[in-house]
């Protein structure tokens, strides 16, 4: 059984003494949870990096990069890279998120190039994925969905596919007041799976973990995680404070029991 994720990224939020207080106020909140199914994870801003870790260290929660350079250093004015996370705790890595391609101009071409570093240096990339609103309209979705899939996975050994998490994030759907209806998520999801199952083999699609963000909040996560191929929630403003985080850890512990006793 593939293991649930609940992760959340807090963008351009919580600084240095609010990332200390989120994590002291998440520990206490999930300290009597059973999460040893789930894998749990927060993406905090740059500078809080190293003190999330700190804050977080001896719980169930890993931090990670909102994103990455593809080099391991130089003339990179502003940028972070993959041995820089590394030094600063981080075990997960956010790639491709719907800003960063709208207001950043970033391309699945240079997404490829920082997956393959995060992949060489240890660091579990968070691959995000999803439509526009006019592709969604002309029915280019699931087309969408698999050239930037491929296209950003291209060159690694099928072997190592499951070691990065998919997330589905509609961009028409990413800070918007609903999330994508239960049944569209199911036939994105459905689709993403066939896409490894095509080109990467049936073991492959079988182990990778595709989660589902945009819009999720702990009123609907608990009906996306009743979907058959959602292996778990990404979240966004629904999470900046902890105690919505700590209810969507909640859900997704709930849930990884009820698979585990399906």
């Amino acid at each position: 059984m593939r293991r649930l994720v609940a992760g959340t990224g807090w963008k351009m939020n919580n600084g240095i003494a609010d990332s200390i207080r989120y994590a002291e106020e998440l520990r206490s909140r999930i300290a009597a949870m059973d999460t040893s199914a789930i894998d749990v994870y927060v993406l905090p801003p740059f500078t809080s990096l190293t003190t999330a870790a700190y804050a977080f260290d001896g719980s169930p929660v890993a931090i990670g990069g909102q994103n990455m350079h593809w080099e391991d250093s130089g003339s990179w004015t502003g940028e972070i890279s993959a041995p820089m996370l590394l030094e600063a705790g981080c075990r997960y890595v956010e790639l491709a998120h719907s800003e960063r391609l709208q207001h950043f101009g970033e391309t699945y071409e240079l997404v490829r190039r920082k997956l393959d570093k995060a992949m060489s240096v240890g660091l579990i990339p968070i691959l995000c994925l999803g439509e526009l609103a006019e592709e969604k309209a002309a029915g280019r979705a699931d087309e969408v969905l698999a050239s930037q899939m491929l296209t950003a996975i291209d060159g690694q050994p099928d072997t190592r596919v499951p070691e990065i998490i998919m997330a589905y994030e509609p961009r028409w759907a990413i800070g918007m007041a609903e999330a994508a209806s239960p049944g569209y998520i199911a036939e994105r999801h459905r689709a993403l799976r066939n896409i490894l199952r095509k080109h990467c083999g049936d073991e492959v699609a079988e182990k990778t973990r595709i989660i589902y963000g945009g819009s999720v909040t702990p009123e609907n996560g608990k009906d996306i995680l009743e979907i058959e191929d959602v292996d778990g929630l990404f979240v966004g403003r629904a999470a900046w404070k902890a105690e919505g985080f700590a209810r969507i850890v909640e859900l997704v512990s709930e849930a990884a029991r009820r698979k585990q006793l399906a």
